[in-house]
């Protein structure tokens, strides 16, 4: 009896093991399918399907690191913000099941990146590179996270690791090179970038930052060489054109700077940034002929017409109009160039001068006051302080005077006409204290000057 029950429970322990071992066999059947059905619904675009299917190996297995990957991959794949965010969670999830696999982390570090978050894809890529630090292609991927974070120091740090790692990566050669220059290793900076060019000579980015360090440098033929191979590289693009031809105009070679403008307007003979290039050769070229102003005028004023003009072309047409005489006209242009946006500073100065000629005062006056708004650096601060200060005593303004000129005499106190200036707005503005006492400072600094002893007479 004994040996009957022994049996029979050791058949039914079989009996449910072997159900056991066939559910296990199924799931990881079903599992299997469905990771295949996902990978081949992504083959075909078909991204819903995939996460669906993604989805249900995940319901089936909650531990598989490789199904919580493609499912991030195909969030990653769609696109959008709430899409990325999901990848995200994936991936983090991905990781925590396998901290040994480095695939999971590096995806981390690109959806992060493709959100901005830099700081944590620089986080994510790092964990990678901790795990094998082999990779060149994530140590760039590190440094560059850290170079769009502005760490430049650690990121040159990983940049160097990466070119020791793959000496023929021209992308970390060229960010390798972004990174000296902004810390003004300029030397270097132009060596990283011609290695990048000599390793894809068609990375046009590499090349357009070559041709500015070669600009920098003032070596002039080379950077014509690159700017003429952008050319080529990128042939629909009428800026480069453009900027042969200017070149050609910097380095004083006129009539070549005129033939390769004229040979892109013939072209492409409505593109308005030709005829401001042309315009403004004309323009500045010396004088040999009275018709160079002409042919000036005439260009700038194609582009000058159209109510999409940029502030630098109205600015140039307005310097053309003004050297043609016609002052009128060019004051309106140039008040023109002060309201489009992004405003070439200089007209509000050009414009000052104009309307100074036309004696439009408090539009000069403001003028120069916008501008001194718009440049946190004016390196002309005293001189233009003190237009304005004298544009403000024209006015019979002599208040606004006495703020400019005190701002004037603030970066240049030893300047003894300014401190005169000074004393006379105070003195025309009431406050005869005041103007006493700049008085004496500008004598004990000239204590024979004749315009401060005249306005010591008038204090007493």
């Amino acid at each position: 009896m004994k040996r009957s029950i022994v049996a029979m429970t050791l058949l039914s322990l079989a009996a449910v093991a072997a159900v056991v071992a066939y559910q296990e066999t199924a799931r990881r059947r079903d599992y299997s399918a469905l990771l295949t059905r996902g990978d081949s619904a992504l083959r075909d675009d078909q991204t819903f399907g995939a996460i669906e299917a993604y989805s249900g190996a995940i319901a089936l297995r909650p531990d598989s690191m490789l199904a919580y990957l493609r499912r991030g991959q195909t969030y990653q794949r769609r696109g959008e913000r709430g899409d990325l965010d999901a990848a995200v969670r994936d991936f983090r999830r991905a990781a925590a099941l396998d901290p040994t696999a480095t695939r999971p982390l590096e995806a981390l570090g690109d959806v992060l990146y493709q959100l901005q978050r830099y700081d944590r894809a620089g986080d994510a890529y790092g964990r990678s590179v901790a795990l094998d630090d082999r990779s060149a292609r994530v140590t760039y991927k590190l440094a560059l996270a850290r170079y769009r974070n502005r760490a430049i120091d650690p990121a040159l740090t990983a940049l160097n690791e990466a070119v020791r790692l793959d000496d023929r990566m021209a992308d970390a050669h060229y960010l390798l090179g972004m990174c000296l220059r902004e810390t003004g290793r300029t030397a270097e900076a132009l060596r990283a970038i011609e290695r990048a060019v000599s390793l894809e000579p068609g990375f046009i980015l590499a090349r357009e930052e070559l041709a500015e360090l070669y600009g920098a440098a003032n070596r002039r033929a080379e950077q014509l060489e690159q700017l003429q191979l952008l050319a080529g590289l990128d042939r629909d693009r009428v800026e480069r054109q453009v900027a042969i031809g200017m070149a050609h105009a910097r380095d004083g070679h006129w009539d070549l700077a005129v033939l390769t403008l004229g040979g892109a307007l013939e072209r492409h003979p409505t593109e308005p940034e030709i005829y401001r290039a042309l315009g403004q050769v004309w323009l500045e070229r010396p004088r040999d002929d009275a018709a160079f102003l002409s042919k000036a005028r005439e260009a700038l004023e194609r582009v000058a017409s159209s109510p999409s003009a940029t502030s630098e072309s109205l600015r140039l047409y307005g310097r053309a109009l003004l050297e043609a005489g016609e002052t009128e006209n060019a004051e309106r242009a140039l008040q023109q160039a002060t309201t489009r946006y992004p405003i070439d500073l200089s007209a509000f100065l050009l414009y000052a001068s104009t309307a100074e000629k036309q004696n439009h005062l408090d539009a000069a006056r403001n003028a120069l006051i916008q501008y001194g708004s718009l440049t946190p650096n004016d390196a002309d601060v005293v001189s233009r302080a003190t237009r304005i200060a004298s544009l403000s005593l024209r006015l019979d303004d002599p208040q606004t005077a006495v703020t400019w000129f005190d701002r004037a005499v603030s970066s240049s106190p030893n300047d003894v006409t300014l401190l005169a200036g000074l004393a006379d707005a105070q003195l025309r503005s009431g406050d005869r204290p005041a103007a006493q006492a700049t008085l004496a400072r500008g004598l004990e600094k000239d204590p024979k000057n004749a315009q401060l002893l005249a306005l010591a007479r008038r204090a007493r």
